[in-house]
């Protein structure tokens, strides 16, 4: 799923901890570097910082760990 990324979602992510990423979830394995499920994981990956991004996609499978 595709997300705008605007100053109210910068916002928002900063109050509430926002997880997002490949690397903060529980079907993410660390040490190959890929998901349990198959899914592809480079668009879910960390970015440097919502400052620096207009869009973020999340995957619909993502479960916080």
């Amino acid at each position: 799923m595709i997300t705008r990324v605007d100053r109210l979602f910068r916002e928002e992510a900063r109050r509430y901890c926002l997880r997002m990423h490949c690397e903060e979830c529980a079907l993410f394995d660390d040490e190959q570097g890929f998901c349990a499920h198959g899914y592809p994981t480079e668009p879910h990956r960390k970015v440097p910082s919502l400052e620096e991004i207009n869009e973020i996609r999340f995957c619909k499978h993502f479960e916080a760990a």
